[in-house]
């Protein structure tokens, strides 16, 4: 089966692109990347997070290209090859189809991706790139290239994750050596990653302040959340091992007169485990453009994350966007939610049920707190997800512009930037389907 694709129009000229704002790029040097390939172990449909804020403003001044984990089939009807998803913030998502005889050879697959990958971007006109990687494990399948300036962006400490591949440390490794940008999603994250790379910056989670800021103003109530009672007590993300089950559980029992919204995807954890009281209401994922709505009509916004591996480094995105949509916040002791917003008193910090429950209590009059919100607001006002974009930006052209080119950075002219043969795929022959 050929590989699939949809041909592009040239590199978008930085001098036409659109900002992703006027404050941003004020006094700042033009731009002047080249093309951007994202390795992520995140789906870009799945959940609007740190990767889709950088990566949309990215495609605001240049060519991004966002390669998923590859997809197998459950058959070996089809040979590797590509497919592309073209998605309206201009950034391509790249999926590499691969046939069920590869699942079990780790060493073929990832030479499989490699080859489908390379034809692609030789199509593509890809000449010049940068790499930048949310998970090490991409390396197998990206490891023979050579871009000008690769950059790992380490959101999470995925290691902790459950499920997580027990080769992800030893690759992390691997990539701390070639990276030129090591950036961490928080300071907690920065302090375990700073002595593993001489070039590590930190930049914890941001906000879009107009996208969650429209919950301060009119809006209508989603239909799915309006006959729930009040007063509401939310929390919206990925429900998985890092949600405080229990704590829910508590909450819900000890206060019947509250109604507690959870919304998001299940994932990696049974949903029987979850505590299923008339007060608790799961109303599944919704769409990034969807949650100011759901967040006007909150009384209280939560972050309900239990105290394990896989929470011991996050720096939650949902934090600030609760802010600005005007909601008062109880967190659990999470390091990066403490610094800065518990010692500023912005959020209120509980480590038990019966703690939680009397900060929720305490919230519910919040919103008539003149102080807190201006507060809360001032602090709002010196970060935003373009801020974090251009110090970025500024760093990786800094990076850039010092490198003194050498062969492996260097393109013959008319000659793509990677390796010039490709080398050929042994694929195991095709057992007949009986």
């Amino acid at each position: 089966m050929p590989p699939s694709s949809t041909v592009d129009a040239p590199l978008r000229a930085s001098t036409t692109a659109a900002r992703p704002s006027d404050q941003a790029a004020e006094n700042k040097r033009p731009y002047a990347l080249p093309d951007l390939v994202c390795f992520a172990h995140l789906h870009w449909d799945f959940v609007w997070q740190r990767p889709q804020h950088l990566m949309s403003r990215f495609a605001q001044q240049g060519r991004v290209f966002y390669v998923e984990d590859s997809f197998y089939h459950n058959d070996d009807l089809i040979e590797p090859h590509v497919e592309i998803k073209d998605r309206d913030n201009g950034v391509k998502v790249v999926v590499v189809h691969l046939p069920h005889r590869l699942r079990a050879d780790e060493t073929a697959a990832e030479q499989a991706e490699f080859e489908v990958l390379t034809h692609y971007f030789a199509e593509q006109g890809v000449t010049k790139y940068i790499f930048w990687y949310y998970t090490p494990m991409a390396l197998g399948k990206s490891r023979q290239f050579h871009p000008e300036l690769t950059v790992y962006d380490c959101m999470d400490e995925l290691a902790a994750f459950k499920f997580a591949p027990p080769e992800l440390k030893k690759r992390e490794q691997e990539l701390f050596a070639k990276a030129d940008l090591v950036f961490t999603g928080g300071h907690t994250l920065f302090e375990a990653k700073r002595e593993q790379h001489p070039d590590a910056h930190p930049f914890p989670s941001s906000i879009d302040k107009a996208h969650f800021g429209q919950a301060r103003g009119p809006m209508a109530e989603p239909a799915d959340q309006a006959s729930i009672a009040h007063p509401r007590i939310g929390f919206f993300g990925v429900v998985d091992e890092r949600l405080d089950i229990e704590l829910l559980r508590q909450l819900a029992q000890n206060h019947p007169e509250w109604q507690f919204v959870i919304i998001g995807p299940v994932v990696k954890i049974d949903p029987a485990t979850l505590p299923r009281t008339a007060n608790v209401h799961y109303l599944g994922g919704k769409d990034y453009k969807e949650l100011p709505a759901y967040l006007k009509g909150w009384d209280v916004a939560t972050l309900l994350f239990a105290d394990n591996e896989s929470t011991k480094f996050i720096s939650p995105t949902k934090t600030p966007e609760y802010l600005a949509a005007g909601n008062p916040v109880v967190s659990t002791p999470i390091r990066d939610v403490v610094r800065p917003y518990g010692d500023l008193n912005l959020v209120q910090i509980a480590d038990n049920a019966p703690d939680f429950g009397r900060a929720i209590a305490k919230a519910l009059t919040q919103r008539d707190d003149a102080d807190w919100r201006q507060r809360t607001d001032d602090y709002l006002a010196t970060i935003s997800w373009d801020q974090t974009w251009q110090q970025m930006v500024d760093l990786m052209q800094d990076r850039l512009w010092a490198k003194k080119p050498d062969a492996s950075t260097t393109a013959v002219a008319g000659a793509p930037l990677m390796p010039t043969k490709v080398s050929e795929v042994y694929l195991p022959p095709v057992t007949p389907v009986r």
